[in-house]
């Protein structure tokens, strides 16, 4: 089954390389194929995923422009951000499924803009301080509900296997959600949603509402809470609340001085 409408925001690495003309190349790669990974969030519950090579040719096809590049969007934070907003990082000038000895998996190239918001964000860039992330709506998948214990699933958890995506967006982020990060991470679909609510309730509740449809129709368990390094959990709530904080805090200074 799937939910009309539901898109999914995923993890991915980004690099940049240096070129002549402009800030530079960016290099957005997603998830590796049968990578399997846990997706542990409190909309989406509790199941392991993989993508299936092949889940990306159909979406690259129908992105490509007469001229050559691509029309998927690239943004940072997934458009959310308070100061770049949904502007435009570049157009992508590659979008393909690559096979290499060191990741097999699909791929964005990037030719990034020469403006000012981009320069505030290639140090971080060129320094791997960001993650990336890719959202996608998915077209075709396969659930195994009930799979039984193995190594890469020692919970027995559900598995889902997506065989073909319809990609929408991609970009660094600056909390993205490693597919190797230990069981009870927060999720990047949980940390987007609050991103979302920041600029859109109606949005978000719309998108909340998705979610728990395709929690209902999955029966995904709930998500765990992360145990097993209390102390630095503890530590990364606490500066995400921070940062959320300041956030709403700047947010309604600003509407409190367009009020007036």
């Amino acid at each position: 089954m799937r939910i009309k409408g539901l898109l999914v925001a995923r993890a991915a690495d980004t690099e940049t390389t240096d070129t002549e003309d402009g800030l530079g190349t960016m290099i957005v790669r997603f998830s590796p194929f049968d990578t399997w990974y846990e997706i542990n969030s409190m909309w989406e519950g509790r199941f392991m995923e993989r993508t299936l090579p092949g889940a990306f040719k159909r979406t690259a096809q129908n992105a490509k422009r007469p001229d050559g590049r691509y029309s998927t969007k690239v943004l940072y934070n997934h458009g959310t951000d308070l100061n770049i907003g949904d502007k435009l990082l570049g157009i992508p000038t590659r979008f393909e499924e690559v096979d290499t000895p060191e990741y097999r998996g699909p791929e964005l190239e990037v030719p990034l803009y020469d403006t000012s918001y981009n320069r505030d964000l290639m140090p971080g860039i060129r320094d791997g301080a960001y993650g990336s992330s890719f959202m996608f709506d998915v077209m075709r998948e396969d659930w195994v509900n009930e799979p039984g214990v193995s190594e890469h699933n020692p919970d027995g958890i559900p598995e889902r296997s997506i065989s073909e995506v319809r990609t929408f967006e991609a970009g660094p982020v600056t909390w993205p959600a490693s597919p190797t990060a230990s069981v009870g991470m927060r999720s990047l679909t949980d940390r987007w949603l609050d991103e979302v609510a920041l600029r859109s309730s109606g949005r978000h509740d719309d998108l909340v509402r998705c979610l728990q449809a395709f929690r209902s129709a999955r029966k995904t368990p709930d998500a765990v809470p992360f145990a097993s390094t209390p102390a630095r959990a503890a530590r990364h709530v606490d500066e995400e609340r921070t940062q959320r904080e300041d956030q709403l805090r700047a947010m309604r200074l600003r509407l409190m001085k367009a009020g007036r």
